[in-house]
């Protein structure tokens, strides 16, 4: 009797339990549209087909899978599944003999008990603040108590040191021991102009995640960001629900770069109440940390903060599989796909399980799709090419944090990284979306991939203002110098032009970007996606021959990364 994939990939996920798994809470009753894997034996194809990328996004985005939760029976699943489909292409191993890279994780959940307080210099109780409403805070040092008792604080504008553009926010301050606050984004947003960083977009100078790194390097004790929607890209309500339930992080043990004691956010409003209280106005102080010469700010303010957190150490795995090359396998080509999502959110009624179809169920059925295509071309690639599903992106790029700091071939000899993410469902459009433009050659290559195709390669705007070249996988390998590339299919749609697919961007991100009602539809149009993959195998093929060796751009954002 001939069995299915995830029968297959069920008895994997068996043989390599070491003990029987507690089943996890059933979810709260509720009517829901209810995903199911497919049914039966399927017939996979050599050339990228809509039928294979569609069987793979409904296997691993049904609600079997449960979300995909990195530590949960979810992820045994998938990377079950991934190592299944692996073997059948015939692809080896791609950690020594084994398929899996064990990712060590530490998962931090933040108490209620949580709490922070600010005072004025002379001891008189600031505006009371509370955790959800005000604040979040949280801690990657692995203690499952911090403290912070009179804390100074200073207001450190934008908190970015970067000297290639003579900014320095830290300049003249010596923050040790105590608390920063700063604004997110980067100056160039709040002018727009266009010689102050990139202007209105986003630079990674910007990103969240680079302030707590920054405010880290300068000996700060705690970093608190003021959220505001614009400079974000999302509202309050995101931050809250991403920083009031399980975090993770590599713990320090890891090799993790060292952290602060304390990071947090604090709300716009909340942030202009404490700064009026301290004598200070939110709105001017925004506008002089935009101005080149701003110089940190003490503010007559102490700090005290107690966190309280609940910690777990494990682990989650990276899955890899290797296409040896047949003259100059020591070089490798780099494809990831991150296989995690958000699992089920036990505490939430109704549809409680975030399925990830798109993001990212079409990233991981692109990757499968390329490793088949590579797999089954009449010549062998010269080059390596591995195949990379990481852990942990949706936990600041956890998984391919960790790969970058232990690869498999040393990046030096890693010519290049293309990554598959979240990738549009719409049908053809006649564009391709570069995200990160300006990067290196590979984008040259795409654009003659998307000449093949009768399409044209163009910057992705919204991605531009939102960052989004900082939110996904690439970025570990770009700051390691490897040239990437991101890109997925554009809103140009050959039905409807680009006001058909500026809505259908506008609709996923309200209605299914990181909710339970991104799922799987038989009713998904894949012409569109299947030529987004097929170009980028058509890149990576041709790197992988041998022909073509990518370089940096004049003026890369990480050029000086090697």
């Amino acid at each position: 009797m001939r069995t299915s994939i995830l029968a297959c990939s069920l008895c994997l996920l068996a043989a390599c339990q070491q003990a029987p798994e507690t089943p996890p809470p059933a979810p709260k009753p509720a009517p829901r549209v209810v995903t199911t894997p497919p049914e039966g034996q399927h017939a996979f194809k050599a050339a990228i087909s809509a039928d294979d990328f569609a069987w793979h996004v409904q296997t691993l985005a049904s609600d079997q899978f449960e979300g995909r939760g990195p530590g949960t029976l979810g992820e045994r699943l998938s990377t079950a599944y991934l190592q299944q489909q692996f073997e059948r292409i015939g692809l080896s191993p791609g950690n020594g003999s084994s398929y899996l890279q064990s990712v060590p994780m530490l998962t931090v959940r933040t108490d209620p008990a949580t709490t922070i307080a600010f005072a004025g210099a002379g001891g008189q109780a600031q505006p009371a603040l509370e955790l959800g409403r005000d604040y979040v805070l949280s801690s990657r040092t692995g203690k499952p108590e911090l403290s912070l008792a009179a804390s100074e604080v200073v207001f450190a504008g934008y908190g970015i040191v970067a000297p290639e553009s003579q900014w320095n926010d830290y300049e003249g301050i010596d923050v040790h021991g105590k608390t920063v606050i700063v604004l997110i984004n980067d100056p160039g947003l709040a002018t727009k102009d266009p010689a102050l960083f990139h202007g209105a977009n986003l630079t990674y100078y910007g990103r969240w995640t680079y302030k707590f790194e920054e405010a880290a390097r300068q000996g700060a004790a705690a970093c608190l960001i003021v959220h505001d929607t614009e400079g974000a890209s999302y509202d309050w309500s995101v931050v809250r629900s991403s920083w009031g339930g399980a975090r993770h992080f590599l713990p320090p043990e890891a090799g993790a770069a060292p952290g602060l004691s304390l990071e947090g956010w604090l709300s716009g409003e909340a942030a202009a109440a404490l700064l009026k209280a301290a004598g200070q106005d939110a709105g001017a102080l925004r506008k002089a940390a935009a101005t080149r010469g701003f110089h940190a700010l003490p503010l007559p303010l102490r700090l005290d903060a107690a966190l309280k957190t609940s910690l777990n150490y494990s682990r989650s795995d990276n899955v890899l599989a290797l296409l040896p090359g047949a003259s100059r396998k020591d070089e490798a080509v780099v494809y990831s796909a991150h296989w995690d999502h958000l699992g089920r959110h036990e505490d939430e009624n109704g549809d409680n399980i975030y399925n990830g179809a798109r993001d990212n169920g079409s990233g991981v059925a692109g990757l499968l799709e390329i490793a088949e295509a590579f797999a089954r071309q009449e010549r062998k690639p010269e080059r390596s090419v591995l195949f990379l599903a990481t852990t942990l992106e949706e936990s600041s790029l956890l998984g391919s944090e960790y790969y970058v700091a232990h690869p498999v071939i040393p990046l030096a000899k890693t010519v290049a990284a293309i990554n598959l993410d979240d990738l549009p469902i719409r049908g053809r459009s006649r564009d391709i979306a570069l995200i990160g433009a300006g990067q290196n050659d590979l984008e040259d290559l795409l654009a003659e991939a998307a000449k093949a195709q009768d399409r044209v390669v163009r910057p992705d705007a919204r991605a531009l203002l939102s960052g989004f070249f900082y939110r996904s996988d690439q970025l570990n390998f770009a700051r390691h110098g490897v040239p990437v590339l991101y890109a997925r299919g554009g809103p140009d749609l050959r039905e409807g032009g680009v006001d058909a697919g500026k809505a259908d961007d506008e609709d996923y991100n309200a209605h299914r970007y990181h909710k339970p009602q991104d799922q799987f539809s038989p009713d998904w149009d894949l012409s569109g996606v299947v030529e987004d993959v097929g170009a980028l195998y058509a890149v990576g093929q041709r790197v992988a021959s041998g022909e073509f060796t990518p370089q940096l751009k004049p003026g890369a954002e990480f050029s000086g990364a090697k």
